[in-house]
């Protein structure tokens, strides 16, 4: 079957996440994504394991997380050989992606006036910490420093918890995410007139966006923000939103009828509770009432009781177990590919399910330099040519 993006070319500098995370999106669905890596070396993400656990020495579980359906071109862009070759490749490219400090592309001459100078159809998508400009451009942007600028971090825990990050990467996924939007929304626009342009994301924004309901209320109501004593997930929110713990674990009871929710728990006293006002200003005592009560049966028990009512609950899975969640297998949510040097590896598969044009893994994540060659072979250059180049170290090969 075709691929929505086949016959799209991206040239990719980004490592780590966002940029990784945004490019292997577009080669799910089939993009020609060419990633710009440092030679010998390549991306930072290669060595950085999570517990410092190392599948291969190139390749932690972070990397291959972010980096597969790429080829890895491992080139010294500092160099002129070096550039003459990316700007070949940008030449025929439809879009670049990079998530440098703002400036670092400009200085080394592939900033967006730099390549729409050799390609006016270029659509070139940068990520930063906090933006081109302001008083926090030039700082270090990270996703545990943009969660704690965001204001997030207040929003999460228990009222007397100190601040409390998220256990994932979410401002890094999130402007991912914005830069996958934003770049398709440029491809339409270029189908139509075309014209390239700059798209600019960075991990700040991305968060101040994600959090547009509790600053919509911030920004137009007196409601002060309070994390309640309960923990209840959105401090906005009344009862009986939040975690519960059974006798086997912990359920999680969202919106839903609470006249129905006191019937359930056979507990007719919680009915005296049952006005808005009421629900969010006695948030705390309603969540002891039902949580004592919880605590006095499993999981299963008040999950089957509460389904069969329409109360709006779900079990609160360990992710060490999430793998064997009834759901995710039934939607293949964990699939399997092989790779050359490791053999079968596990991983997410993609996100989203298209009818006509399936996103699918087709290339694993690739080793340093693995794609060199081939790379050049097809811009052209003759095997001479790139021997000369991997002699003087321009670039890496895989070996």
């Amino acid at each position: 079957m075709p691929m929505a993006l086949e016959g799209i070319t991206v040239l990719d500098f980004s490592q780590m996440l966002a940029g990784p995370f945004c490019a292997m999106m577009l080669g799910d669905l089939g993009a020609n994504v060419i990633k710009i890596e440092r030679t010998k070396t390549g991306d930072l993400y290669r060595y950085m394991a999570f517990g410092n656990k190392f599948m291969n020495e190139q390749a932690a579980t972070t990397f291959l997380a972010w980096n597969r359906n790429k080829r890895s071109l491992a080139i010294d862009i500092k160099s002129s050989e070096g550039k003459e070759v990316v700007y070949s490749i940008a030449k025929k490219a439809d879009i670049v992606i990079h998530n440098f400090r703002p400036g670092v592309m400009e200085r080394l001459g592939y900033g967006y006036d730099d390549l729409k100078k050799i390609n006016p159809k270029i659509i070139y998508a940068s990520n930063s910490g906090f933006g081109p400009t302001g008083p926090y451009s030039e700082r270090p942007g990270q996703d545990l420093l943009a969660q704690g600028l965001s204001g997030i971090m207040s929003l999460t825990g228990r009222k007397n918890s100190a601040p409390t990050p998220l256990g994932t990467g979410l401002p890094d996924h999130l402007s991912a995410y914005n830069l996958v939007y934003g770049i398709l929304g440029a491809l339409f626009y270029r189908e139509r007139t075309g014209e390239g342009q700059k798209i600019e994301v960075d991990l700040f924004r991305s968060m101040l966006a994600f959090e547009g309901q509790e600053l919509s209320t911030i920004l137009n109501t007196d409601i002060q923000c309070s994390r309640p004593d309960s923990g209840i997930a959105l401090p906005f929110q009344d009862a009986p939103y939040g975690v519960y713990e059974c006798s086997d674990g912990y359920i999680s009871i969202a919106m839903g009828k609470f006249d129905i929710l006191a019937e359930v728990l056979e507990e007719p006293d919680l009915l005296c509770y049952n006005d808005p006002q009421l629900l969010y200003d006695q948030r705390d005592n309603i969540f002891k009432l039902i949580e004592g009560i919880t605590k006095s049966n499993t999981k299963e028990y008040w999950l089957k009781k509460m389904l069969e009512v329409d109360l709006w609950v779900a079990p609160v899975n360990d992710i060490q177990d999430i793998q064997h969640d009834p759901q995710v297998e039934h939607m293949k949510s964990i699939t399997t590919y092989r790779h050359p040097i490791m053999g079968e590896i596990k991983t997410v598969s993609p996100a989203i399910t298209l009818s006509k044009t399936p996103a699918k893994i087709h290339l694993p994540p690739p080793m340093v330099g693995q794609h060199s060659r081939e790379i050049l072979l097809e811009l052209g250059l003759t095997n001479e040519e790139i021997e000369s180049l991997s002699s003087k170290n321009i670039i890496t090969e895989y070996d």
